[in-house]
C-alpha cells in the first residue's frame, strides 16, 4: 500500500493567466491525494524442455477524493467549483484486476508459437452528492465497470525457399464491454469486438538487402450509443532494409492503418452522453517512415522522418447539425515530423542527445470548414533531450543526469480550442533530473539503492501533452487550463532481490 500526497508546483506559487497568485492556494495541486493498493502475483512452469506456462493475476485499488476533471488545471477546477457552489474534489475509487494465461512453445528449430489470454475487469465509483447545492438531479452514486477479454497467438517460423523467409503470423481477437449506473439503476452500456489474422514475411534477398511484405485483415464489430454496425480493411505493408557496410543501415516502410469508432470511456458515462452517428466511417490512413542509423566505434547515431496520414479522421466534439456536439469524421489529418538521436558510449562514460519535432494539419470537410488547419490539441513543440551517465566501477555507482528542453508553441487553431476567445498558446520548459544508483558486491549483493531530485531547479510548468492555455465559459467565465507538473521532487528507492 502506498500514499499518494498532493504535491506542490515549482516555485511554490498556484498563478493565474496574468502570472498572479490565485486567491485561496498555497501551492499545492488538490484532487490529488489517495491510498493505492497493488498486487502482483506470478508462476511460471515448464511441462517440458521446449514448453512454459505462465500465469499471473494483479489486483489494484486506488481510493481518495479526486478531482471532478483531472484533465484540467487547478485554476479551471476552483473557477467551476466556485461559480457551482459545489466541492473541489469527489470521494472517488478504481480497481482494476487482471488475470493472464501465457504459453510459449518451441516446434523444432525453425517454429516458435507464443500465446496469450488475458481478462481484464475495471470499476469506477464515485460519490456526486456534492452536486446537490447545485442540482440536486445529479446529486448520485455513480459506477461504472469495464470488461477486456482477448486473445493473441503470435508464431514465427524459418524457411528456405531459396533464400531464407522469415515468417510472422497470427491473430487477435479482443472483446470490450462497458456499463454505467446511477444510484444502482443501468443507463448505458457498450460493447465493441475487435479481431484480425495478419502474416507478413522477411525476405533476405542477399547478405545485404531484405524486404517484409505483409498483410493483415482487420474486423470489427460495434454496438455503441453513437453506432451498431461491422467494419473491416484489408490492410498492406512493406518494409526493406539495406545494410551498405558494417556500420550503415536504411530502412523505409509504409503501412497502412485502420481503427473502428471507439465505445465511450466509463469516467464519462459509458457513452450514455453520446448521440448517434450511424454514417460514421472507421479511421483509415498510412504510416511511412524512412530512418538511417550509423554506428561505430562507440559512436552510434540516426535519423527517423515519419509521416501519418489519417483519413476520416473522428473527433468527439465535431459540430452537430441537430444541434450540440457529436462524433464524426472531420477530415483527413496528416502529422509529419522526426526523430534524430546520437549516442556516445566510452569506458564508463555514456552520453546520449535526442532531438525530436512533429507537426499536425487537418484538411477539414466542408461541414467542419471552422477545423480546416486545425492541429491536434496535445501537440508539443520541438524538444531537445540529453543524458549524461557514469558509472564508478571501483564502487558500483552509477551517477546520471538527464535535461529535456521542449520548445514553446504559438497560437493556432486547435482540435480543442477553435474559438477566437481562447489563448492555446504553449510555453517552453526545461526540467533537469539527476540520480545515483549503488549496487553493493559481498554480503549485500542484491541490495540496490537509488536517491534522484526530479525537477531539479523546481521549474514551474506544464506538461504541453496536457491541457494548457486559456479559454472562455459563458457561465465560469475564462479558464486558465495549464495543468500544473509537480515541482522539486527527491526521491529514494531501496530493492533487494534474492
Amino acid at each position: 500500500m502506498s500514499t499518494e500526497k498532493n504535491y506542490e508546483v515549482g516555485g511554490g506559487k498556484i498563478l493565474n493567466a496574468e502570472g498572479s497568485v490565485i486567491p485561496g492556494t498555497d501551492g499545492s495541486v488538490r484532487g490529488l491525494a489517495g491510498e493505492l493498493t497493488d498486487a502482483l502475483v506470478k508462476l511460471g512452469w515448464n511441462p517440458t524442455s521446449n514448453q512454459r506456462i505462465k500465469i499471473g493475476y494483479e489486483t489494484y485499488a486506488d481510493e481518495g477524493d479526486y478531482s471532478y476533471r483531472p484533465d484540467m488545471g487547478l485554476a479551471t477546477d476552483i473557477a467551476i467549483a466556485n461559480s457551482l457552489n459545489v466541492p473541489l474534489v469527489f470521494p472517488t475509487k478504481f480497481t482494476r484486476d487482471t488475470l493472464t494465461l501465457n504459453h510459449d512453445i518451441s516446434l523444432g528449430n525453425h517454429t516458435n508459437i507464443r500465446t496469450a489470454i488475458f481478462r481484464n475487469e475495471s470499476t469506477l465509483w464515485r460519490d456526486e452528492n456534492g452536486l446537490v447545492t447545485w442540482n440536486p438531479n445529479l446529486a448520485t452514486i455513480n459506477e461504472g465497470d469495464a470488461e477486456n477479454t482477448g486473445l493473441n497467438i503470435l508464431a514465427d517460423s524459418t524457411i528456405l525457399l531459396g533464400v531464407p523467409h522469415v515468417l510472422t503470423y497470427g491473430v487477435d481477437h479482443v472483446e470490450y464491454k462497458t456499463g454505467y449506473n446511477v444510484d444502482g439503476v443501468f443507463i448505458n452500456g457498450e460493447q465493441s469486438t475487435q479481431a484480425a489474422v495478419f502474416i507478413e514475411d522477411r525476405i533476405e534477398l542477399t547478405d545485404s538487402l531484405a524486404i517484409t511484405p505483409g498483410v493483415r485483415y482487420d474486423t470489427a464489430n460495434v454496438e455503441t450509443a453513437v453506432v451498431d454496425d461491422n467494419f473491416t480493411d484489408t490492410l498492406w505493408a512493406l518494409a526493406g532494409e539495406y545494410q551498405f557496410s558494417d556500420y550503415l543501415l536504411l530502412r523505409l516502410s509504409t503501412t497502412q492503418l485502420f481503427r473502428a469508432p471507439e465505445i465511450g470511456e466509463v469516467f464519462t458515462g459509458a457513452g450514455s452522453g453520446d448521440a448517434p452517428n450511424p454514417q460514421i466511417k472507421a479511421e483509415t490512413g498510412r504510416n511511412s517512415e524512412l530512418a538511417l542509423a550509423y554506428e561505430m566505434s562507440g559512436l552510434s547515431t540516426g535519423v527517423t522522418l515519419f509521416r501519418t496520414q489519417i483519413d476520416d479522421y473522428i473527433y468527439d466534439y465535431a459540430s452537430n447539425p441537430a444541434g450540440g456536439s457529436w462524433k464524426d469524421n472531420v477530415g483527413d489529418l496528416h502529422i509529419d515530423g522526426y526523430e534524430a538521436y546520437a549516442e556516445w558510449n566510452q569506458g564508463d562514460w555514456r552520453i546520449l542527445a535526442t532531438y525530436a519535432a512533429a507537426e499536425s494539419d487537418l484538411d477539414a470537410f466542408a461541414n467542419n470548414s471552422t477545423l480546416d488547419g486545425a492541429r491536434i490539441d496535445r501537440e508539443q513543440g520541438d524538444s531537445i533531450g540529453v543524458n549524461f551517465r557514469y558509472a564508478i566501477t571501483p564502487v558500483n555507482i552509477t551517477l546520471q543526469w538527464e535535461a529535456l528542453h521542449v520548445k514553446d508553441l504559438g497560437t493556432g487553431v486547435d482540435l480543442d480550442s477553435t474559438s477566437d476567445d481562447s489563448d492555446n498558446a504553449k510555453s517552453s520548459y526545461t526540467v533537469h533530473n539527476i540520480s545515483g544508483r549503488w549496487t553493493p558486491n559481498g554480503s549485500l549483493m542484491g541490495l540496490s539503492i537509488t536517491l534522484g531530485v526530479d525537477n531539479l531547479f523546481d521549474e514551474f510548468y506544464a506538461s504541453q501533452s496536457s491541457r494548457t492555455g486559456t479559454s472562455f465559459h459563458p457561465r465560469f467565465g475564462q479558464l486558465y487550463l495549464l495543468d500544473y507538473e509537480p515541482g522539486r521532487n527527491i526521491k529514494a528507492a531501496f530493492a533487494y532481490q534474492f
